[in-house]
């Protein structure tokens, strides 16, 4: 009866419980049979007992640890920051209006560079083409021997017309004094005739000495003349054969690039032959196409943002200088030049973009670091949304990036915030942490 009394116990105990209600089960079934052939004397009845116990000792473990009949919660931690972003307002700002238009890249102004000495040839090439020069530089040498031979010929020349003059001098000096003499006689011839000692024929004869001598006078003193002209012409010569001697020596005409370098050593000058040309001062232009029915929108002095589709550093500041009055009749195009800064980006020949500011007027404006181009041609940007959530915008441009900023024409609104530093590493719905604050531009 031990053994009912425990089991009884032990129900009242773990009453509820899976394990108790087994284990007394089991418990009932063993105290409800008959013994029979000592089935609880010996080892089985020691294996028996053991069991009960062990199963005794694990349903009160289970019965200990079972976990109270309440309602599980389940509690979300947070959404941590993803990243650290800055942020910048939506504002109203001054806008350009442009026309975009294409165009080659040329020289402002190309100076042709022609030999100033002709039928020489050309014995050294200083320059290549890439090459920058300054005014006055020499870029080019001919050959001089020829002029060199004729400039001792015309020092000759002058060292004997010098001569000459000298000779002429001295027969100018025998003549005056010839002249003298035949003077003096007159005169004394004179008063011997007006005093009846001599006949009228003798006074007329020391007359035409005198006369004589006075013609001899006059032609040497026109032979001095003339050989004192022989000399001039001679230094002339020399003069202009030195000159030449100089222009042996091509030099530039205009600081500047060396745009072309046709000449070749060998090539016999002459004056018709373009030996370089220089771009002046490097200054390159756009000639940029306009179609006749956009001409009225583009003004002198105007501000267009040349670029370069297969370098994109180039990104230069252009004026329009000049609108050729001409249209093509065919194609109604007319040429609009626009100066470019110096650049060693561009070459002449290249084919360019250029956007043309045509109006300025207010618009809505964003940094340009805040909007992402998208693959699909697009552009998108994050907008704050309350204190720390993002959302992604889809945004349309417009204008000329400007002082940083780039125009929004639709998509946004002032007053907006938008994320700048941080920007193309988020996604729609991000948690971000701001560590600007809004109303800061960047």
């Amino acid at each position: 009866m031990a053994h009912k009394a425990f089991s009884e116990t032990e129900k009242e105990e773990f009453d509820g419980s899976e394990s108790a209600l087994t284990v007394d089960s089991v418990a009932r079934k063993g105290l409800g049979r008959k013994p029979s052939q000592g089935l609880l004397s010996g080892w089985k009845g020691v294996v028996l007992g053991t069991g009960l116990g062990i199963a005794i000792a694990l349903g009160g473990t289970r019965f200990l640890f079972r976990p109270t009949a309440t309602p599980t919660v389940t509690q979300q931690s947070p959404q941590q920051p993803v990243m650290s972003v800055t942020v910048a307002p939506v504002q109203t700002n001054s806008v350009a209006r442009t026309l975009n238009v294409t165009g080659t890249v040329a020289a402002r102004d190309l100076i042709p560079v022609l030999p100033q000495t002709t039928g020489l040839q050309i014995k050294q090439i200083l320059v290549e083409e890439g090459d920058v020069v300054k005014l006055g530089q020499v870029i080019a040498v001919l050959d001089n021997s020829v002029l060199q031979a004729q400039i001792n010929e015309a020092r000759a020349d002058i060292e004997s017309n010098q001569a000459v003059v000298g000779q002429r001098q001295a027969a100018l000096a025998q003549a005056r004094a010839t002249l003298a003499e035949a003077q003096r006689n007159l005169q004394r011839y004179q008063e011997l005739a007006n005093a009846g000692a001599i006949s009228r024929q003798e006074l007329d004869t020391r007359a035409t000495t005198a006369a004589t001598a006075r013609e001899a006078v006059r032609v040497a003193q026109a032979n001095i003349s003339s050989a004192s002209a022989d000399v001039r012409s001679s230094r002339a010569s020399l003069a202009q054969l030195q000159t030449q001697l100089g222009q042996t020596l091509v030099r530039a005409p205009a600081s500047g690039l060396i745009a072309e370098a046709t000449a070749k050593v060998g090539d016999v000058a002459n004056g018709t032959q373009r030996l370089f040309s220089i771009i002046e001062n490097g200054a390159l232009e756009l000639q940029a196409q306009v179609p006749a029915t956009q001409l009225p929108q583009v003004n002198i002095n105007a501000p267009a943002v040349v670029t370069y589709d297969a370098d994109p550093r180039v990104r230069l500041q252009g004026r329009v200088r000049d609108i050729l009055p001409l249209v093509n009749p065919e194609s109604r195009i007319a040429t609009v030049r626009i100066n470019l800064p110096p650049t060693s980006l561009l070459r002449s020949g290249m084919f360019a973009r250029a956007a043309i500011t045509t109006a300025t007027m207010s618009g809505v404006t964003v940094p340009a670091k805040a909007v992402l181009p998208q693959p699909d041609g697009s552009a998108m940007v994050f907008v704050l949304s309350g204190a720390d959530i993002v959302k992604a915008q889809t945004v349309q441009t417009g204008g000329v990036p400007n002082g940083g900023r780039v125009e929004i024409t639709s998509g946004l609104k002032p007053g907006d915030s938008v994320v700048v530093a941080g920007a193309g590493y988020l996604k729609d719905g991000d948690r971000v942490r701001v560590v600007q604050q809004p109303n800061e531009t960047s």
